[in-house]
């Protein structure tokens, strides 16, 4: 492949600073990769592993109790707890909707806390950041959308993404499948899907359109964006990071598709 493909297709983008890598079976940079941006939602998939190396260590299993009545931790993590976006306190029956949560992670960090006596953000930096090299990526507020880091630190969890070391493949590979059915729940800013699959914190695009990720990429592309202008995917052997510093709206929502649509039909 000849040239920076991310060049090519970021440079224009209407946002202060832009920052962005592929990694995988194909390598690219652009912009200040060492500069740390605020990661709002992206923070979901970093908590998301820290909770299932908990798990791992045998703190608690995915389908213990957790929030809720008749939650479990399996529920919060695939926001089918019944918990609101930004309360603990149920709006639906649990497994009856997907309900998009930053309270439900923060339930789950507590778990993780009361649980193994550590801090969830220290377990995420002894557990997750330090194993990983990921020197900037602290988190500095709520499990669900307090997370920081650069691209260099992000494009290193993308790479253990692709290839786990600190959990194991199985784990991983069920935390990318669609849980609980054909649960219907809204994608913020992009309205209701019939269904939502949705994994262990990842989301996955299955069949919905429009969608923030790429007109032909596989309905397995999971990942997440997040309301600071910013997202991961992982599709298949490669992954990519995209990390601004302008909030998500009408000017993300048919660029990034028309981005990652380019740049999939590059990569493929």
């Amino acid at each position: 492949m000849s040239g920076n493909i991310l060049e090519a297709h970021l440079a224009g983008w209407p946002a202060d600073n832009v920052a962005a890598a592929i990694v995988g079976t194909h390598e690219a940079t652009f912009g200040d990769t060492s500069r740390v941006f605020e990661l709002a939602s992206v923070t979901k998939l970093l908590s998301a592993y820290g909770v299932l190396m908990a798990v791992e260590e045998g703190a608690f299993e995915l389908d213990d109790a957790c929030g809720p009545a008749d939650s479990t931790v399996r529920h919060l993590l695939a926001h089918a707890s019944g918990v609101g976006f930004d309360t603990r306190e149920p709006q639906k029956p649990v497994g009856e909707r997907r309900i998009y949560s930053s309270a439900g992670y923060e339930i789950l960090a507590d778990h993780v806390e009361e649980t193994t006596g550590i801090a969830f953000p220290e377990y995420l930096r002894e557990g997750v950041f330090e194993p990983l090299g990921m020197d900037t990526a602290e988190l500095a507020g709520s499990a669900g959308h307090g997370g920081r880091a650069s691209v260099r630190d992000l494009a290193l969890f993308a790479s253990e993404l692709l290839s786990p070391t600190l959990l194991a493949p199985e784990t991983l590979g069920e935390a990318m499948r669609n849980q609980f059915g054909d649960l219907r729940g809204v994608v913020p800013g992009y309205g209701m899907q019939k269904p939502c699959p949705w994994g262990l914190g990842f989301e996955i695009k299955g069949e919905k359109s429009p969608h923030w990720t790429g007109d032909g990429m596989p309905e397995t592309t999971c990942g997440h964006f997040g309301m600071s202008g910013s997202y991961l995917w992982v599709a298949g052997d490669v992954a990519m990071v995209a990390l601004t510093d302008r909030e998500f709206g009408d000017w993300a929502k048919p660029l990034w598709q028309e981005t990652n649509t380019a740049i999939w039909n590059e990569l493929s």
